[in-house]
């Protein structure tokens, strides 16, 4: 019911600025900020970008606010996910209030991971949503934000070309950095509060771990259980993100003298993120040998 009350006065308050509260902008609208960064690796400036996931909010639970709305309802496209819990929630009702946008899902182009219980390719229930920390998803994610830019925008299809070609070669290089950082550490286990990297692990033969249980906090006795395995596989290290709380995994730490390290996977600092990711990761490898 609450989110019904917020959707209509959202509605409302859409109505009273149709006339002019936002300039005469083209605005593309993306579910989170990681995407920004492709939006203008590839466009530049030719467009305003409108978050509607903030930076340290959590994506999986978050509800825009009226400004956000206002700059959705005036946007030429929209850029989603697909599989964020934000969305499931409100993902309709965006495209029910801006019916002209062009929409593209960039999770239908990548090869999801799905939930053990999945039957078919075509079960995507509960399928994990953080693609776009992958470099191999990121060219996906660049292919499918060149088509649609140069869709919106046709007159600068060449200066989007050579964009999004250096945009390629910058994500084949990290690629590569991540290839050569784990080249040696096939099968290693790293352990992370949110299940966030469990696409970078799969594409590098890597073993996530995480502390959160089934998007709840860990019972006791799974608490217990994780403290065994940082023990057994002597994890040095355990990630963190700034959107939750660190309080279990700080539990683990301190029972096993493991440290807390803060990621941002959410940044949109694309680039520079992915590669602080892959050489913590591959560090938390190194100091499990010593």
């Amino acid at each position: 019911m609450r989110k019904q009350l917020i959707f209509i006065l959202f509605i409302i308050l859409i109505s009273c600025n149709r006339s002019g509260s936002v300039k005469n902008e083209k605005i593309i609208s993306v579910s989170i900020p990681p995407f920004k960064y492709f939006v203008e690796a590839i466009a530049d400036s030719d467009f305003k970008v409108n978050i509607l996931v903030p930076a340290g909010a959590n994506p999986h639970i978050y509800e825009p606010v009226p400004e956000q709305i206002t700059r959705l309802s005036k946007s030429v496209a929209y850029i989603s996910d697909g599989y964020l819990g934000f969305e499931i929630t409100w993902l309709d009702r965006f495209y029910e209030m801006n019916k002209t946008m062009k929409k593209i899902s960039l999770g239908e182009k990548i090869d999801l991971i799905k939930p053990p219980e999945a039957h078919n390719s075509h079960d995507i229930e509960g399928a994990d949503p953080h693609f776009w920390v992958s470099p191999k998803c990121a060219l996906i994610i660049a292919s499918e934000i060149r088509s649609l830019v140069i869709g919106l925008n046709p007159g600068r299809k060449e200066k989007y070309d050579l964009n999004y070609t250096r945009l390629v070669k910058l994500i084949e290089s990290i690629d590569s950095t991540a290839k050569v950082k784990f080249s040696n550490h096939a099968g290693q286990s790293f352990m992370i509060f949110h299940p966030t990297l469990d696409y970078l692990a799969r594409d590098y033969d890597l073993s996530e771990i995480a502390v959160e249980y089934e998007g709840k906090e860990p019972t006791p006795s799974y608490l217990k259980g994780l403290i065994d395995i940082v023990r057994a596989k002597n994890i040095k290290t355990i990630f963190v993100q700034r959107e939750y709380d660190t309080k279990n995994a700080g539990a683990i730490a301190s029972e096993t003298g493991a440290v807390l390290e803060m990621i941002d996977p959410l940044s949109e600092n694309w680039d520079k993120t992915e590669l602080m990711i892959i050489e913590s990761i591959a560090k938390s490898f190194d100091a499990m040998g010593k």
